[in-house]
């Protein structure tokens, strides 16, 4: 049986990055497999550096929200916040007892930011709460990004050292490259898309908001003028064109960019054809579940009951395995 869990930063406003990255898939293997993907907003895990508490909260509603709104069913699928089920952080207290400190120390996230400056020591647990939200509902799949491959790797390490101490309980999950999620590039042109980075294109931000940072993005540099052929392959706005346009529009702007039939403004025109088409329907759904809050806390709250009992029962496996007193 396949079980998929994935676990959705609340640090801040979801970008096309994030949808066409994550939640598209998402949307897909829930399609697929229902009630065996799931999905959880990790509030814990963005306590790992300093919070203001209002903003979290409101962080951990709009992260559900984005994903309903972009197509994310919870009807179909398990969605809600982690600290709703606290089997979380009990398992990720037992997975630090059987987790060397050296495991965790070279864990190349902690690496970097603690040698930029002090970190607080949750952020050197940061990988066995990790561990427990996949294993706490005994996933085999988890789809990732690049930089959390090594945690998968320290989950499946935990997986198999708790297996032969105490007898095999938890599945070695394998992490998965969705190959349609792209490395969606920022809006400045200057590698990934991020938020650390203000580089971003908001789901949820306004439309002529959107045009105003594409009208000044970066495009091909050997288009000076309006007559200048250019090379689509190397253009910001054509990787854009890939992700919001048709068939039809990608081919016609390939083309025109390369033997300038069009300029860049024309391009970039036809562009926000596509983003207003992809984005409006979303932001029009957001803007209902905002104004229907209930909607949300209510699928948060019965997708908290449903994992609740998958952590439950996993979490009776766990006492009894390591020998403790189960009520």
């Amino acid at each position: 049986m396949k079980r998929v869990f994935s676990g959705i930063q609340p640090t801040g406003e979801i970008h096309i990055g994030n949808y066409f990255g994550a939640i598209l898939n998402y949307v897909k293997l829930g399609e697929e497999l229902g009630k065996n993907s799931i999905y959880c907003i990790v509030d814990y895990h963005a306590i790992t550096i300093p919070h203001e508490p209002e903003l979290l909260r409101k962080r951990t509603f709009d992260a559900a929200l984005v994903n309903m709104a972009a197509g994310l069913d919870p009807s179909k699928v398990i969605l809600f916040a982690q600290s709703d089920v606290r089997e979380h952080t009990e398992l990720g207290w037992i997975f630090s007892t059987q987790t060397p400190l050296g495991d965790l120390e070279r864990m190349t996230q902690f690496k970097d930011k603690s040698s930029q400056h002090s970190v607080l020591a949750g952020l050197l647990m940061y990988p066995t709460l990790m561990a427990a939200d996949i294993l706490l509902y005994k996933a085999n799949t988890v789809p990732v990004g690049e930089d959390q491959v090594q945690h998968i790797e320290l989950t499946r390490e935990i997986a198999r050292r708790f297996n032969n101490r105490f007898g095999e309980l938890f599945p070695e999950p394998l992490a998965v490259h969705n190959k349609d999620a792209l490395r969606v590039p920022g809006v400045d042109g200057q590698g990934k898309m991020s938020k650390s980075k203000g580089n971003t294109l908001g789901v949820l931000e306004e439309i002529d908001s959107i045009w105003q940072k594409l009208r000044v993005a970066p495009t091909d540099p050997a288009r000076v003028r309006r007559t200048d052929p250019g090379n689509p392959h190397i253009c910001l706005i054509f990787d854009y064109h890939k992700l919001f346009s048709d068939l039809d529009t990608i081919q016609m702007v390939e083309v025109g960019c390369s033997t300038a039939g069009i300029g860049c403004i024309d391009c970039k025109k036809t562009l926000m054809k596509g983003v207003e088409r992809t984005l409006v329907p979303i932001q029009q759904r957001a803007q209902e579940l905002y104004s229907t809050p209930d909607i949300v806390k209510d699928a948060l709250h019965e997708g908290a009951r449903e994992a609740r009992q998958i952590a439950q029962q996993t979490m009776q496996e766990v006492r009894d395995a390591l020998g403790l007193l189960n009520p």
